[in-house]
């Protein structure tokens, strides 16, 4: 196949550019060295975080993408349409939950408080004394390796698919270890952190992540439980972190997150900070502590300086477009990511302001 578009790496990203593009008519080649990455490490929550106005706009655009996906999607794609509740501790949490809700609530973000009675009554496995919670309840949770899968499956004939290892990025086209090249007017990165290997350059740096999953226990928690901590100061800091972040999956198994290293890369987990994290967990449901983890394992987000990913034309390499530093929001974003990009580079007009993830954005901030 003559392609249009090389796109580089098939994770969650790259898989649905890919589809984007195709559907908006264009050829694509998709190129996935099989080393893993995020899409298979993660959680696979698809929630609107609103940090800021840009966030908060990808994040629903992405979500309304999603659930227009849902009803398509294979059984073992995984969706569940779970709703998110941001727990809050105390009262102060619970201000900041009323001010989120306001937010989310400006954009048409169906959400509602729950006070501490209703919250025990949705959540009896919460430890009492919580004072309340944000329900969101349009967020949902699917498994991403399937749904990137399926969506390169989604082609309709325009996505070709080959598991070969680009070694560099010339004008253009690739170059693949061992040799080969494989050549298209425009080539998009979508690969993640390894981006930085074939752009040297990029503002993203690692950022690791344990998580945890146990045995099936059905009916154990019925929404996908968060702190608020997790966006009010946990997770804001250079230093490790932890935060309560668990997910009730369809197979009755629970998967429990998060924690935050900054600049390594090593994927050992590591006793000490697995013990804080589930932790943290149990001061939430103290009843985790009898359940069994059948598999603990760590991966790393690729994060830009604001948190915002790269999406667009690469500020001064010709042809070359980026998508890329996703952070933890990867799955949530893809959509959006995707619809962002294949209206730049068929020159639609784009859903959404695309400067805010500009990247030059970052260059021009160092000349200023």
């Amino acid at each position: 196949m003559h392609a249009d578009v090389l796109v580089i790496g098939a994770g969650i990203v790259g898989a649905a550019c890919a589809h984007a593009l195709a559907q908006a008519g264009l050829r694509v080649h998709v190129l996935d060295a099989r080393l893993g990455g995020a899409t298979g490490a993660g959680m696979g929550h698809l929630v609107v975080m609103d940090d800021n106005p840009a966030e908060l706009e990808l994040s629903r655009r992405s979500l309304e993408l999603w659930r227009g996906l849902a009803p398509r999607m294979p059984a073992d794609c995984a969706w569940s349409p779970c709703g998110t509740l941001w727990i809050a501790g105390d009262a102060a949490e619970m201000a900041a939950a009323e001010d989120k809700q306001a937010r989310l609530a400006l954009h048409g973000v169906a959400c509602r408080m729950l006070d501490a009675q209703a919250l025990a009554g949705a959540e009896p496995a919460l430890r009492a004394g919580l004072a309340g919670a944000l329900e969101v309840t349009g967020d949902a949770i699917v498994y991403a390796p399937n749904a990137a899968r399926w969506l390169l499956a989604q082609g309709g004939g325009r996505i070709e698919v080959e598991h070969a290892q680009v070694e560099a990025i010339e004008d253009g086209r690739v170059r693949l270890v061992g040799g080969g090249l494989r050549q298209a007017p425009q080539v998009l990165l979508a690969n993640g952190m390894q981006a930085t290997q074939l752009c040297p350059g990029l503002p993203i740096r690692p950022k690791k992540g344990h998580l945890a999953i146990t045995d099936r226990y059905p009916g154990t928690v019925h929404h996908q439980l968060v702190e608020l901590g997790y966006v009010t100061s946990a997770h804001h800091s250079e230093k490790p972190s932890v935060a309560f972040n668990l997910q009730p999956r369809p197979t009755g198994q629970l998967l429990l997150g998060s924690s935050r290293q900054f600049d390594t890369v090593d994927p050992r987990v590591e006793p000490d900070m697995l013990a804080r994290m589930l932790g943290r967990a149990m001061d939430y449901v103290p009843g985790l502590a009898g359940l069994n983890i059948l598999r603990t394992w760590t991966g790393l987000r690729a994060a830009t300086p604001d948190s915002l990913p790269l999406l667009g034309p690469h500020p001064s390499r010709e042809s070359l477009w980026l998508a890329v530093g996703h952070e933890g929001l990867g799955v949530t974003t893809a959509t959006g990511s995707a619809d962002l990009l294949a209206a730049l580079m068929t020159g639609r007009t784009a859903a959404f302001d695309p400067a805010p993830y500009a990247a030059g954005r970052f260059v021009q901030a160092t000349a200023a």
